[in-house]
Formats: C-alpha cells, structure tokens, sequence
C-alpha cells in the first residue's frame, strides 16, 4: 500500500513538471506592457519585377547571397541596390527605380503546362471569370493532369502547389 501511494506521489510530481514545462513565457514586449509584435504572413509580402530583364524581387525570399534577408521589404532596400541580373550586363545600373510591383495574374501547372488566367477563370468548375489564383481554395486541383489517375499515382494530388507565376 505504502508502495502505492509513493508511485502516486512520483507521477503527481512529473505530472507538475510537465506542467511547468510546457507553460509559455510571455514575449518581452508583452510582459513590459506593450503588444507583441504580429508575424507577417505570406500574404503581407510583395513582389517587384525589373523593367528591363524581368527579374523578381521577393520581400519572401530577399537575397541573401547578396546580403538582403528574407522578409526585407522593397522600400527598405538600400539606395545603391542595383538589379542583381542586369544592373551588371552594360545596361546601366538599374536601381530601385528600375522595378515595378508584380502581381502575377496566370499560373502555370509544373506537371502539365496548363495555365490558370484570373482574367478568364474556370466557370465550368465554379470559379468564375476574375478569380485571382490566392483565391482559389487549398483543395483546388489542376482540371487537365489532377483528374489523370495516372499522373497522381506518378505525383501524387496536383494541386495549388504545383502551379509557379507566369512571368508575361
């Protein structure tokens, strides 16, 4: 009996550690009064296209080979950032400028080679003409090889990931 309740009273006290383990500190910010600052989401991120060579920055990605980390927005980029691409090849320098913000409006399927067109939409499948591709829903498959049992025993579910912007 006195057996019993010393394995009672262990797995009380590792229940309690346990406990204390898992419980979350509070953000610096947070226990100093102020609000924690909010994650940005993919969706906060942008993309600029270079006018002359159609190179794309990403706020996502950045460049870090080149000293730029991800998440690092356009604006915050150094006044001497030069295209990584043509900014060298004897165009010119071609700095902030030189970049357009790029919002790609045609998706292509890596699998297959369909192209997704907000402007023209897929009304046969309940997406109707203006859809941008951010909207579609995560169970969207690509209508050409998604339906294929062949190439999704090959690649499995052909779905919004499988698809990269078309740069125009």
């Amino acid at each position: 009996m006195a057996a019993k309740r010393a394995s009672t009273a262990k797995a009380k006290a590792a229940q309690k550690t346990r406990t204390k383990a898992t419980v979350k500190a509070k953000p610096k910010a947070a226990a100093k009064g102020k609000a924690a600052p909010k994650a940005k989401g993919k969706a906060g991120h942008k993309r600029w296209v270079c006018r002359m060579c159609n190179y794309i920055y990403s706020e996502q990605i950045g460049e870090p080979h080149n000293g730029i980390k991800p998440g690092t927005r356009f604006e915050d980029l150094p006044d001497t950032y030069v295209c990584p691409v043509c900014g060298y090849t004897g165009k010119g320098k071609v700095g902030k400028w030189g970049f357009d913000e790029w919002k790609p409006t045609r998706f292509v399927c890596k699998v297959c080679g369909y192209i997704y067109d907000k402007e023209r939409g897929e009304p046969h499948n309940g997406y109707p003409r203006g859809t941008a591709f951010e909207d579609l829903p995560e169970s969207y498959a690509c209508p050409i090889c998604g339906i294929d049992p062949k190439i999704t025993r090959i690649h499995g579910r052909v779905g919004k990931i499988q698809f990269e912007p078309l740069i125009e």
